[in-house]
């Protein structure tokens, strides 16, 4: 029975609903309920009173001086001002994958362009078909687009399921995607270009470029130019939207590099001796140097972009007056029927069918990083349009025709997810060997630890024949490597086919024993105990002065002499540089570092998280085994 009192008792359930909270918060999955909240309130809004929906929205705002002054209503205010910044986000996060994620791999790269445009053109092509020989064939437009937030959000969903990287697939489309479409905008569906005043957006985009280019910092340079892209390209009549998109993939992205890290230290140690304004101000630089810009930048927007201005956008969007009339004219309706199946049909068409293509034709150079399976739930998720087809069916049509248009938009994201819904459930269903295949796939992952694991070299724990290598890079005074010790235990105790393998980096800047505590753990390997002084070291962590680590030699009952001369001789300090020198090279900062099978673990180090990536890399060598028996075959 718990001696918490009813205070005790209520902070607590106050903390769990916090953090509970804050989890939910920090997923697509809860952006994609906000979003499908204000949909739903657009239309109860739009159902209930259409003449104020209208009138909040058609309501005009300028800004500016006599002359020079920009007058919008506040619907494009938000279509072309504040989705700018929505597109930023999207260009922030696929030029860190671009980066540092999968896309690194530019194979990967040009065959999601592929698929990216394909599942543009078949839904287009589509919709054509449908609208063939009629006035509304002109709206082919508004059937190409995947909505991004949406897509992810889907994707969440069903994330459990799915392999990790199919992320970064759904982004690269999305972000193809996104891109072709803005530029459909421009070309097919704004007024008559205005060239001064594009060469100057395209010369401003240029000097943003060049100052990023040229590792300028300062942000608010960056910012008055993008100002500036943004309304000339307005004035030029093409949607401005695409500013977002163009900035945000400019923007680089990189770890942490140790060397900013320790400068960081240095400055927040002496801000800790003198706290004086100037000090402060120099800590808190410092601080936000060691982060890539990239990261600062979707930090700081990311939360008011899937909270704020994408729901403000659907709720502009998708007030439309439904009836029972109204709908049976819309699902007999070419508009309709052709984004629907377009979207529906199509996305799954062109995405599965343009890799398969470009794997044809480039004789299995050009193949997916992921299983068939999933490239077809990436297909079906494509299909959920929402945000680049509102805009255009916005411009492409007006009255009934653009009623009908945005029936069919909100249809497709009923339509995607039952559609992936219904492929991963027929995954779902195979035997678990072929089931990894379609999701996984057989191509060569890729691989961020720059040194492979050595058995000659390398601290091993766990079978050398393990199908899974976890690695670690680790500090005997970091607490967090401390508390990750008894989740590595656990995994290696529940897990036959698991090897663990510790590699020092001592973080001497912020721990002062670190250095020699590494040092200790292989004088004590010479002696054959470093596993023992590993353990003991990671649950002593408040006492690794000299005198303690001589303490544990004696206790371990190794040699103390020998334990001595070892450590006051520097014997480990080469080994434990070597394994310094790895981490710089696979652009490790910071303590616990973790790869599974070669790829670098991100998020938490709990039990469950780890195991499931442990399980991911299972499935993974089991695919690339069961590819490698099968072309066996075939060539016997």
């Amino acid at each position: 029975m718990s001696d918490e009192g009813p205070v005790e008792a209520r902070l607590e359930r106050t903390s769990q609903g916090a953090t509970r909270w804050r989890t939910f918060a920090q997923t697509e999955t809860g952006s994609a309920v906000l979003l499908l909240a204000a949909v739903a309130a657009a239309l109860l809004w739009a159902n209930i009173d259409p003449h104020s929906y209208e009138a909040v929205w058609q309501a005009h705002f300028t800004i500016g001086l006599d002359s020079a002054r920009l007058s919008l209503t506040l619907h494009e205010w938000i279509n072309a001002g504040l989705m700018s910044m929505f597109f930023f986000v999207v260009g922030l996060e696929a030029r860190r994958d671009f980066d540092m994620g999968e896309l690194r791999d530019r194979r990967w790269v040009l065959l999601c362009a592929i698929a990216g445009l394909g599942s543009m053109i078949v839904p287009a092509s589509v919709y054509v078909a449908i609208n063939a020989g009629q006035d509304s064939v002109h709206g082919w437009g508004t059937a190409m687009s995947t909505d991004t937030a949406f897509a992810l959000g889907i994707l969440a969903v069903f994330g459990s399921r799915l392999p990790a990287s199919l992320r970064a697939f759904m982004l690269s489309i999305s972000v193809v995607d996104d891109l072709v479409a803005l530029l459909v905008i421009a070309v097919f569906y704004s007024d008559d270009i205005q060239l001064p005043a594009l060469l100057v957006a395209l010369g401003a985009l240029l000097a943003i470029g060049v100052l990023r280019w040229a590792g300028v910092r300062n942000g608010l340079y960056c910012a008055v130019l993008s100002l500036v892209v943004w309304v000339a390209l307005h004035e030029a009549g093409v949607d401005p939207v695409v500013t977002g998109l163009a900035v945000g993939a400019l923007v680089v992205a990189y770890p942490a590099p140790r060397v900013d890290l320790e400068r960081a230290s240095r400055l927040f140690r002496s801000f800790r001796e003198q706290p004086t304004p100037e000090l402060q101000r120099s800590a808190v630089r410092g601080l936000a140097a060691a982060i890539s810009p990239n990261e600062r930048l979707e930090q700081r927007f990311l939360p008011w972009v899937s909270f704020g201005i994408v729901p403000l956008f659907a709720l502009a969007n998708a007030g439309i007056e439904l009836s029972g009339s109204e709908l049976a004219d819309a699902f007999t309706s070419p508009i309709t029927l052709g984004i629907l199946l377009g979207c529906v049909v199509g996305k799954v068409v062109g995405t599965v069918g343009s890799m398969a293509a470009a794997r044809w034709l480039s004789r299995g150079r050009l193949r997916p990083n992921v299983g068939w399976g999933s490239v077809t739930v990436g297909g079906a998720i494509a299909g959920s349009a929402f945000t680049v087809s509102l805009l255009i069916a916005s411009i492409a049509f007006d009255g009934e025709h653009l009623e009908q248009a945005r029936i069919g938009i909100l249809a497709t994201l009923v339509g995607a997810f039952a559609a992936s819904w219904a492929v991963s459930a027929v995954i779902g269903l195979l035997p678990a060997a072929r089931r990894a295949r379609a999701l996984l796939g057989d191509a060569d992952p890729l691989t961020d630890l720059a040194v492979p694991v050595d058995l000659r070299h390398d601290r091993i724990r766990g079978p050398e024949s393990a199908v899974v290598t976890v690695v670690e890079y680790g500090d005997f005074e970091c607490p967090y490597c401390g508390q990750a010790e008894p989740v590595i235990r656990d995994l290696l105790g529940d897990e036959t086919d698991v090897r663990y393998v510790w590699r020092h980096l001592p973080l001497t800047d912020v721990h002062p024993n670190a250095q020699l505590a590494a040092e200790a753990s292989e004088a004590a390997a010479r002696q054959g105990r470093f596993w023992e002084m590993h353990d003991l070291l990671l649950r002593r962590q408040d006492a690794l002065g000299g005198r303690d680590l001589l303490r544990y030699a004696g206790e371990l009952g190794l040699d103390v002499a020998r334990f001595r001369r070892d450590l006051e001789a520097g014997q480990g300090a080469r080994r434990v540089a070597e394994d310094v020198d790895s981490a710089d090279l696979s652009g490790v900062s910071g303590t616990p570092t973790f790869f599974v099978n070669g790829r670098r673990h991100h998020g938490a180090y709990d039990i469950g998280a780890l195991k499931q990536a442990v399980q991911r890399a299972r499935q993974q060598a089991a695919a690339a085994r069961s590819g490698v028996v099968r072309a066996e075959s075939a060539a016997d």
